[in-house]
């Protein structure tokens, strides 16, 4: 039975998504079966209309399935990712982790392997801080939490350990450190995720 990923993520302008694809097609690389999900857009339209790489990818969507508790209790394995908003996730991807609780009150989100990963747009400006939070919610639910961690050469020059992140200067897209950097960390959550997996279905 081939491992089954799920990665959830939140994309305003397409950076955080262009994340996800690449861990997606890491985690696929890898031999596991991937959904690859988006949350709902709830901001008003106000807001996204002061920025326009906001409103032009609001306007092209959608992008990708929408994210469902079905996709959580059928997955091994767990990403998600957001665009640091002054320190911590986006809302959007917030709001759909708070639907988590009768999933967790019934012992579904553990023993699950999970992940994390993040863009901004200053040096400092969260990316750490950001995916250490989305982490946080791992461990109310009983998950297994993944860093990104240095085991790979190439880790030690894109940089963050805790999860594969993006500083978007001057509105600039992920460069290929960064995507080859999420494809490691999906390659290492369908690795691990799998080991995980195999024993849970052993016992």
């Amino acid at each position: 039975m081939s491992t089954r990923i799920v990665v959830v993520y939140y994309s305003a302008t397409g950076n955080t998504a262009q994340l996800a694809e690449s861990l997606a097609k890491g985690a696929s690389e890898s031999g596991a079966e991937v959904r690859l999900r988006t949350v709902a857009e709830t901001a008003p339209p106000e807001a996204i209309a002061s920025n326009p790489r906001w409103q032009a990818r609001v306007d092209a969507g959608p992008h990708a399935e929408v994210a469902t508790l079905d996709d959580l209790e059928w997955a091994d394995g767990y990403a998600f990712g957001s665009p640091t908003r002054f320190g911590g996730p986006a809302g959007q991807l917030k709001s759909f982790l708070d639907t988590t609780g009768g999933l967790w009150a019934k012992g579904k989100l553990a023993d699950k392997v999970a992940t994390s990963f993040t863009t901004a747009s200053t040096t400092h400006g969260g990316l750490e801080s950001t995916v250490l939070a989305i982490n946080n919610i791992f461990y109310h639910w009983g998950s297994i939490v993944l860093p990104l961690g240095y085991d790979d050469p190439h880790l030690k020059e894109s940089g963050n350990p805790y999860g594969g992140s993006w500083v978007s200067r001057k509105s600039a897209s992920p460069d290929d450190l960064a995507l080859g950097a999420l494809e490691l960390q999906g390659a290492r959550l369908a690795k691990i995720a799998g080991y995980v997996a195999a024993g849970l279905r052993s016992e």
